[in-house]
């Protein structure tokens, strides 16, 4: 090679290697740019930069100030981030969106720490709305209290002129006063539920306590909230994830759902990307729907469904393999039969749809990674991302099954935390120890997506990455860490909230990190989480949050 050419060559070379990646039209000059930032960008080609350029919804340009500097006009927003942390914008791959905007409103019993304060709360919230009014929501949780479950004979006295129907924190067992039974015509006659539990006092009265299958039978007589109340809840949902540094949510819904999201996108209200997922053993009709119109855009999209295997640890209604250490008659209970998720399961997928099913206990973990082995092999191999939604009490052997058989684990970290304080009580030391097992799925390789299960925990992925690097359980009384070999590192975390999440709902091409060409979802943070003291995560706030490059929350 000649002289002159290998001195051009070389300088083709270098300013290859220190000019920003950009995207197509970057003679443009940028709508946004976020200069002097630690920016994690989760992209492995290029993982820190200290500055992005945005140009519409899309990202323009990542690379270092002075480069992206060359890209502000007269019109670009320009924001000195001086040294912020910069993140892609977080995925919550798990949620029931507008249960959680309702919830905002409604009554709060989450942290009540007596059976006194659940009734005075509930006493309060029935003399602010009127009467004949369903107080629905609450979250309460007994362990708080000792674990003693509440009772109709608490709230009575006090809701008189009410149906009260509230719901333990993780959905799957719900309280009911006199009023809600006799409007669902459950007695002692009532017969019990397959999938459920009427909860009965000495004599086979019902207590009010409902589980799982059982609650069907006031959901069903429950009335419905008004249209208006439903836009109010998913608009208040949006504010409060955005907030929170949140960008895309999965929601884990109904049909009923869907039409609010579809109602807002056509009206433009949408600042939340949604994708919606549906009950499982409405496949067909989901089928016949994406058939019709597709599955959506990058704000609304459709295509998922959600199954149920078992119930949950909180309410003794997860499935097991053996019996609960503190019920040792129990072992919990099949949601649904495995004959009719086989069936389900067989005909979503050969219609290519993407299936994703809760599963928690061991038992129930097995049973779902054995449906879906043999639809796979049936149906032949494709990029079926089969998801198994929860994925909490592994058997030791099923670790490695999920990256074997390409399923994701959908997990919550913020339920490690909280349930964390009894879950030993229930299962016992040894159970424990693949308990929202982090790292042994990492470690094994299978692909994690976060989310937070909102309403039943905080849509806050800071607190969720707190509790996946620490484990500190909410009481602290686990300053090491509960089970603290489960513990991961700050950017595994990141990244399960991120491209975890993208690539859980077939998007990781449109986001979930921080590239050029991508949708302009990002987060600002006030502290570089990779570099603070782990628990000091928790304390960390979010200052920007940027959806298709508008900022939707400032502090």
């Amino acid at each position: 090679m000649r002289p002159m050419a290998m001195i051009l060559l070389v300088l083709t070379l270098v300013g290859c290697a220190t000019s920003p990646r950009t995207a197509p039209g970057s003679g443009e000059p940028a709508t946004l740019a976020i200069l002097n930032a630690r920016v994690w960008t989760g992209n492995p080609r290029q993982p820190w930069a200290e500055a992005v350029a945005v140009r519409g919804e899309r990202l323009a340009a990542v690379g270092s100030t002075a480069e992206v500097r060359g890209l502000v006009g007269a019109g670009t927003r320009v924001i000195d981030a001086k040294g912020q942390f910069l993140v892609p914008g977080f995925n919550d791959a798990h949620v029931h969106f507008i249960d959680g905007g309702h919830r905002l409103a409604s009554v709060q019993l989450r942290d009540a720490k007596t059976p006194a304060e659940f009734t005075a709360r509930l006493k309060a919230f029935a003399a602010s709305v009127p009467k004949g009014t369903w107080i629905t929501g609450g979250d309460w949780d007994h362990e708080l209290w000792g674990g003693e479950l509440p009772r109709r004979e608490w709230i009575d006295a006090v809701t008189p002129d009410h149906p009260v129907w509230v719901n333990r924190l993780d959905g799957h067992m719900s309280q009911a006063n006199s009023a809600a039974l006799r409007a669902a015509g459950v007695t002692a006659a009532t017969q019990e539920v397959p999938g459920g539990t009427i909860v009965r006092g000495p004599q086979g009265e019902p207590t009010g306590i409902l589980k799982d299958n059982a609650q069907a039978l006031v959901d069903r007589v429950r009335p419905p909230p008004p249209v208006e109340l439903s836009d109010r809840a998913l608009e208040a949902a949006m504010r409060y994830v955005a907030e929170q540094g949140v960008t895309s949510v999965q929601n884990m819904g109904t049909w009923e759902e869907l039409a609010i999201f579809e109602r807002a996108h056509a009206a433009g209200r949408l600042r939340t990307r949604i994708y919606a997922a549906v009950p499982l053993d409405t496949w067909e009709r989901l089928r016949d729907t994406v058939a019709e119109r597709g599955r959506g855009d990058t704000w609304l999209r459709i295509g998922g469904l959600k199954g149920y295997v078992d119930g949950s640890l909180g309410s003794h209604t997860a499935a097991f393999h053996a019996p609960f250490t503190d019920a040792p008659g129990d072992k919990g209970l099949l949601v649904n039969t495995p004959e009719d998720l086989y069936r389900w399961i067989s005909g979503a997928d050969k219609a290519g749809l993407h299936v994703m099913v809760h599963a928690i206990g061991d038992r129930a973990i097995g049973i779902q990674l054995d449906t879906l082995a043999r639809v796979a092999a049936e149906n032949g191999p494709r990029d079926r991302r089969f998801r198994i939604e929860h994925a909490q009490h592994l058997a030791p052997e099923d670790v490695k099954r999920f990256a074997g058989q390409g399923v994701i684990a959908s997990m919550q970290p913020y339920h490690a935390i909280d349930d964390g304080r009894w879950a030993e009580r229930v299962i016992g030391p040894e159970r424990a120890k693949t308990t929202y097992a982090f790292k042994s799925l990492l470690d094994a390789g299978a692909r994690v997506a976060f989310g937070s299960d909102w309403y039943v925990a905080p849509p806050t992925p800071l607190e969720g990455i707190y509790a996946a690097v620490t484990r500190r359980t909410l009481d602290e009384k686990n300053p090491g860490g509960w089970v603290p070999e489960q513990r991961i590192g700050v950017e595994d975390a990141l990244r399960a909230y991120t491209l975890g999440g993208a690539h859980a709902s077939f998007e990781e091409q449109e986001k979930g990190t921080l590239e050029p060409g991508k949708l302009a979802d990002l987060v600002l943070i006030d502290r570089d989480l990779t570099r603070v003291p782990p628990e000091t995560i928790r304390d960390a706030k979010v200052m920007l949050t940027v959806v298709g490059g508008q900022a939707v929350f400032e502090r």
